[in-house]
């Protein structure tokens, strides 16, 4: 993803990340937890949820933290996965003849390592689903760690066919969050939460046939993690994300509601409730990608923070500065890297 794309400069909420933060705590002392957040650059504190994430800060604090911590997934699991295990994983994704083979594939490698949950597949003609079963009732489901699973699940997929695979919908087990919001950023489909179990759900007829996969792209891949498979390059599977994708290329200041309407070929009532259902706004979108357009050029840090007042709309730098707040519960030169 470039900074030229409106997915890319998508932030998420710091709750988001949180359940992370709480486990990879587990795994490391307080001065190397305080290291890798300060060399990752992300500034997360319980007491603000109100502070955004960006995905660059994600995936750089994944990079540190997983060699670091000998732990690949970070204490996200009660059995720690060991250093190279995503690697071979990659290595037996590749040699899988189809999608569906590449989940079974996927399903007892991870059934191998996991003491907390199990893996099961579910195929037919019309569906495929990848569920998590707990071993004991009482599992308590960890919600980023059921999040990464099923996301690394529809990356490998859709790195395997060089396509992003489409997905029906995903499943929790645990009570929808306050940040229910920041899914859409992760997966192409409707989520739902409060489910008996967490799984994936495929159409195998939209499935394509796996490419050929060099140990070399390989090799970038995992280098790249998580970035290529966490986050979603699809504009499509929200009117949120539409919306968001027509500001970012038109004069997002001026646009309204109705001019976003037309480009979508629908009424602007029709938006005003497809929005509503996906609990959102035109302008809570328009404030979105305003607040994470300052973000990203306030961590680039070529423009000064009146400029970026200025290029984000704002008339005045101490109107940009409250604003500021209010979305992040930080200052703008909190975002300087």
């Amino acid at each position: 993803m470039t900074s030229n794309d409106p997915i890319s400069l998508t932030t998420v909420s710091a709750a988001f990340v949180q359940d992370w933060l709480d486990a990879l705590r587990s795994r490391c002392s307080p001065e190397i937890m305080a290291s890798l957040m300060t060399r990752s650059g992300m500034q997360v504190s319980p007491m603000n949820p109100a502070q955004r994430v960006t995905l660059n800060e994600i995936a750089r604090l994944y990079q540190l933290a997983a060699p670091e911590t000998g732990d690949e997934m970070m204490g996200l699991w009660s059995r720690p996965i060991r250093p190279r295990a995503l690697q071979h994983l990659v290595t037996v994704q590749r040699e899988a003849h189809s999608l569906t083979s590449a989940l079974y594939r996927f399903s007892t490698f991870w059934n191998l390592l996991l003491d907390d949950f199990r893996l099961d597949l579910r195929s037919d003609p019309d569906e495929v689903a990848l569920m998590l079963t707990p071993y004991a009732p009482e599992a308590r489901p960890q919600r980023f760690g059921h999040m990464l699973l099923l996301k690394l699940a529809h990356g490998l997929l859709s790195w395997l066919s060089a396509f992003e695979t489409p997905v029906k919908e995903v499943h929790f087990a645990f009570a929808r969050p306050d940040f229910a919001a920041d899914y859409a950023v992760v997966f192409p489909c409707p989520v739902q939460f409060s489910a008996p179990q967490t799984s994936i759900l495929f159409d195998p007829r939209q499935f394509n046939r796996p490419t050929v996969r060099t140990p070399a792209e390989a090799s970038i891949f995992l280098e790249r993690a998580p970035l290529d498979w966490i986050f979603t390059g699809s504009r499509a599977h929200t009117c949120s994300l539409r919306v968001r994708a027509f500001l970012y290329g038109a004069s997002w200041q001026d646009c309204q509601l109705p001019d976003a309407a037309t480009a979508l070929l629908m009424t602007p009532r029709t938006l005003n409730r497809r929005l509503k259902e996906e609990g959102a706004s035109f302008q809570s979108i328009k404030d979105a990608l305003r607040r994470d357009m300052a973000i990203r050029a306030l961590q680039e840090g070529t423009d000064s923070i009146e400029q970026v007042a200025f290029d984000t709309g704002f008339s005045a730098p101490a109107n940009f500065h409250r604003a500021f707040r209010k979305w992040t519960s930080r200052t703008p030169g909190s975002y300087r890297t």
